[in-house]
């Protein structure tokens, strides 16, 4: 169990729990989250979006009853959290670029912090969150508005590319990616629904070119060339 230090709303349905705990999460992982005991009956995997030395953050996005009962909770509540989780971003070389596309931002922010140069490119559909703490990173950041965000992002100027977002937006990454001159190194972070977390079921099952992985266990990053989406 973890004690809930703050539970704040940062933009219509998007929020920011801070929870309490001594943690050693790398980039790109996640936690299974639940603060019920019986229903639902599955808890909620969420992106580590930043951790510091009283315990681990996570921005997520209301999207049904699990997280509505997240969003109520409040100070001095307490959560259980299973992980950290999956295999995260690699480790990066040269020039490095950060998309995320709406709640897709999430891991990046960490991941962020961990980089001595990275540019970020965020892209949101109708209200933009949490731009003041990405700049304070004092990386080179752009946001699009309404638009499509990869739009914005040269992959010939890259050596590495984490993209995380809806999986429009990731099929769109991989696009670019085939029709660029190969440069990039060019990594999607999945957002699939999960069970369990640790690969002990298919729910989170994804196709891939050499066949079927889990998203929990042998993501959430994949090689953007290696994942069939649909």
């Amino acid at each position: 169990m973890a004690t809930i230090i703050s539970n704040r709303r940062v933009a219509e349905g998007i929020y920011v729990m801070h929870a309490k705990g001594r943690f050693e999460a790398k980039a790109g992982q996640f936690f299974m989250v639940r603060g019920w005991e019986n229903y639902p009956l599955l808890s909620r995997p969420l992106s580590v979006y930043d951790q510091d030395e009283q315990g681990v953050k996570f921005l997520y996005k209301v999207a049904g009853e699990g997280t509505e009962r997240l969003a109520r909770m409040k100070a001095g509540d307490e959560v259980t959290l299973l992980g950290p989780l999956g295999n995260g971003f690699p480790a990066v070389h040269g020039r490095t670029a950060l998309v995320g596309g709406g709640i897709g931002i999430a891991p990046l922010y960490y991941t962020a912090r961990q980089l001595e140069q990275a540019d970020l490119y965020l892209g949101f559909s109708a209200e933009v969150y949490e731009e003041h703490e990405f700049r304070s990173l004092r990386h080179p950041v752009e946001i699009d508005l309404g638009g499509i965000v990869l739009d914005r992002v040269d992959f010939d100027a890259y050596d590495t590319i984490f993209v995380c977002g809806p999986e429009p937006m990731l099929r769109a990454a991989q696009m670019k990616s085939a029709m660029s001159s190969g440069r990039a190194n060019v990594y999607v972070s999945l957002e699939n629904r999960m069970a369990c977390g640790i690969g002990a079921c298919l729910v989170c099952s994804v196709g891939c070119e050499n066949g079927r992985k889990k998203a929990c266990s042998d993501g959430p990053v994949f090689r953007a060339e290696e994942v069939v989406l649909a």
